[in-house]
């Protein structure tokens, strides 16, 4: 479907951003995707060409894991974006410092409070953004907030294609070594709304538990999305579908080694 995705586990991504931290070079930024952001790209080229010029593109769907599995790549578990974000500050604690963007009001506060008393994090600002369009001159206050922070990542907390398009347009002008857009994990690590069990994360029906809990929001992502997609990736593998780039060879490759979804 033309989305590429990297073939890489939580402990490759963490020792990447910290790579990037240590050497001060700024501008990158890993998305995480799933059979939501693969598929609204098919209908969105400027969120393909996004998704396609992230740093690194991770699998935070399990439909995405196995496909990776059937293109021969060794990707035991998904990239989930609370897990992530939970295990490199527990790995850092305060050694770096950190910046939330995203979430409902005081959300990102909360979240900041929780990652300081288990792990000692180091948060250098906080910022929940409306839920409409930012002026200029909000804009120009948000990059002077954070370049004044100076942080070494920026997580982001918005939704897909929100926060990849944010990432995308903000890149250039923070001076930040890192962003990351990991979607819900402020509100599950703030504990404002419901994991689900981790059994059904595992076994890739979190979308069935959280569709439960968000009907509303979610009908159109798990109930429309959710089987254009699985007809897109069943076209492709009846070879009904031309990929946007050639075939691969079904054979072990390198863990970090990438593959269109």
């Amino acid at each position: 479907m033309g989305v590429r995705v990297d073939a890489v586990q939580i402990i490759d991504v963490i020792a990447e951003m910290e790579h990037w931290i240590v050497t001060r070079a700024a501008g990158h930024f890993v998305a995480f995707t799933g059979m939501h952001g693969v598929t609204e790209a098919q209908v969105d080229p400027s969120l393909k060409q996004i998704l396609n010029s992230a740093d690194l593109v991770v699998a935070d769907g399990m439909p995405l894991v196995w496909l990776g599995r059937r293109h021969g790549r060794d990707m035991r578990r998904r990239v989930y974006g609370p897990e992530l974000l939970e295990t490199f500050c527990c790995n850092t604690g305060p050694f770096y410092r950190h910046y939330f963007y995203g979430g409902g009001p005081g959300v990102a506060e909360r979240l900041a409070e929780v990652l300081n008393e288990r792990y000692g994090v180091r948060t250098v600002g906080t910022y929940s953004p409306p839920f409409r369009p930012l002026t200029g001159e909000e804009e120009a206050e948000v990059v002077r907030r954070i370049r004044a922070a100076a942080p070494d990542v920026v997580w982001v907390g918005l939704s897909t294609p929100k926060q990849e398009r944010w990432m995308y347009d903000y890149r250039a002008r923070l001076g930040v070594p890192v962003m990351a857009g990991v979607g819900a994990a402020f509100d599950f690590l703030a504990g404002t709304v419901r994991q689900a069990p981790v059994w059904m994360r595992e076994n890739g029906l979190e979308w069935l538990f959280r569709l439960a809990n968000e009907p509303l929001r979610l009908w159109r992502r798990y109930l429309v999305l959710g089987p254009r997609f699985a007809c897109e990736v069943l076209l492709e593998l009846l070879g009904d579908k031309t990929s946007d780039s050639q075939a691969e060879p079904k054979k072990p490759n390198p863990k970090n080694a990438a593959w269109k979804a």
